[in-house]
């Protein structure tokens, strides 16, 4: 097969795999690599790249947004994610430097909490710190959600009783 169908069908196999989720250059390169010869690769990446459709720096920045608003985790976790990915230690650095840990536990924790409604307090407190410890929390983060989120479900046990009262 001559170099220029060879590129052609790589492009092709790239574009296909970011048609369903960003990548960073490195899974792109990974996942040619299996299929392609190592020259014809760094040229579609390149161009890729040129093009602006591989670029690490989004890559992360868009990883790092969908993990924080849908499926929390801390930092590190994230970090660790894009290390895997094979995004550069210093742009997932860059790319974690906005999350919140304490935001984040918090909103992972109150998802979570609903299924422990009536749990007594070492149960809630022991699944909530492991739900939390699962995606990275570290123990003074989980340990401080866990204390925070006990509190507000005591609260709402304590309004709602009031209202049954009245």
């Amino acid at each position: 097969m001559s170099d220029d169908r060879q590129y052609q069908k790589a492009r092709d196999a790239a574009l296909r795999l970011l048609t369903h989720r960003p990548r960073s250059e490195s899974e792109v390169s990974i996942r040619l690599a299996q299929r392609f010869p190592e020259d014809i690769v760094d040229r579609v990446v390149a161009s890729l790249r040129e093009q602006s459709f591989l670029n690490d720096d989004e890559f992360a920045r868009l990883w790092t947004e969908s993990r924080d608003n849908h499926n929390p985790r801390s930092a590190a976790a994230i970090r660790r994610e894009l290390l895997e990915k094979g995004v550069s230690k210093a742009i997932a650095e860059e790319a974690v430097a906005d999350v919140d840990d304490s935001d984040g536990a918090y909103r992972a924790a109150v998802k979570f909490s609903r299924r422990l409604a009536g749990a007594e307090y070492e149960s809630f407190h022991r699944r909530l710190w492991g739900h939390l410890q699962r995606r990275g929390y570290n123990a003074t983060v989980s340990r401080q959600t866990a204390a925070r989120l006990w509190e507000e479900v005591g609260e709402d046990s304590n309004t709602s009783e009031d209202s049954e009262i009245e």
